[in-house]
């Protein structure tokens, strides 16, 4: 894993250069960084092809580019995609500040709206036969508001779904 030491200072999607200001997460598919562009921030997430134990991978990228299009067909608020460079493997996305749900859990600030918007997901993914990575992590609240900031969702099976997997990791302790 990458540290404060060993990060990129800059980057680059489709030759414009991003400044690098943190590492925000490391995930199955990809390092996600904080990046500037004089006064706007933005998430750039750096496709890797490290193994994973638990999950089989197509075409990291293409899925991303897939994911995010079924995903917002459907209505589910997510920061846009607003640009992809093929040959890095990278993705520029609109950055979300805000507190992310595992970290609302672990300070025992969870609202129960927050609950009945990630089941207001669930009512428009299950009916398209999906699901998405309900892991607290992938999930930041702003203004009151959920977003769900990966664009992972893989074909419905019920032991994945939200009350199945996902809530375990939404209570308080």
């Amino acid at each position: 894993m990458e540290t404060e030491n060993t990060l990129p200072k800059v980057l680059t999607v489709n030759e414009h250069p991003y400044t690098v200001l943190r590492l925000l997460g490391k995930g199955k598919g990809g390092y996600s960084y904080l990046v500037r562009d004089g006064d706007k921030e933005y998430v750039l997430k750096q496709i890797h092809h490290e193994p994973c134990s638990y999950y089989q991978f197509g075409d990291k990228l293409r899925s991303e580019l897939q994911d995010y299009a079924r995903l917002k067909a459907l209505g589910i608020p997510m920061p846009a995609l607003l640009e992809a460079d093929i040959a890095r493997e990278r993705i520029l996305k609109e950055y979300i500040p805000g507190d992310t749900i595992d970290v609302l859990v672990s300070r025992g600030a969870m609202e129960p709206d927050y609950l009945r918007q990630v089941q207001a997901m669930c009512d428009c993914l299950y009916p398209a036969g999906l699901n998405i990575d309900y892991y607290p992590t992938n999930f930041v609240v702003r203004e009151g508001r959920l977003f769900y900031i990966d664009y992972e969702c893989n074909t419905y099976m019920e032991q994945w779904d939200f009350a199945h997997w996902g809530i375990q990791y939404w209570k308080q302790p």
